[in-house]
């Protein structure tokens, strides 16, 4: 679960394992998967430089892609475990920079990492491997293709 201080980008991960808190864990990734659509969205809009086109394309891929992994995480977990999950609202995060967005898509690996090691349905892992994958090819594109 990806929780951010208020007052700075402090981020940190529960990775307790009961039930409830892989519920919690879900609910909150598929949040700030929305939330991160959003937040490449406004950033694919606002890149320039040497490099903007690469990135204003990678930044489109990424934030196409993530309301589907959200979506498909949601539905394969409530499926699965027979239960409508509870979330709760997170403003998105501000980002400014192509480096902002390559920190943020590593906060979000490490918490897609965090709910796999906890998450008790193989077909979910392998949806959440599906989903490294797309993060993994944005901060490819962002890195190396200018």
């Amino acid at each position: 679960m990806l929780k951010r201080d208020a007052s700075a980008s402090t981020v940190s991960y529960s990775t307790a394992g009961s039930s409830a808190n892989c519920d919690a864990m879900t609910s909150a990734c598929a949040t700030e998967l929305m939330n991160a659509a959003s937040s490449f969205h406004k950033l694919h809009l606002k890149v320039k430089g040497t490099g903007s086109y690469a990135a204003h394309k990678a930044l489109n891929d990424l934030y196409d892609a993530l309301p589907e992994h959200a979506d498909t995480l949601v539905e394969g977990y409530q499926g699965a475990a027979e239960k409508i999950l509870d979330y709760t609202e997170a403003a998105p995060r501000t980002l400014n920079t192509v480096e902002e967005g390559l920190a943020y898509l590593r906060d979000m690996y490490q918490m897609v990492n965090a709910l796999q090691a906890k998450m008790p349905y193989s077909e979910l892992v392998n949806s959440l491997d599906t989903l490294k994958d797309t993060i993994n090819s944005a901060k490819y594109k962002l890195l190396f293709l200018k």
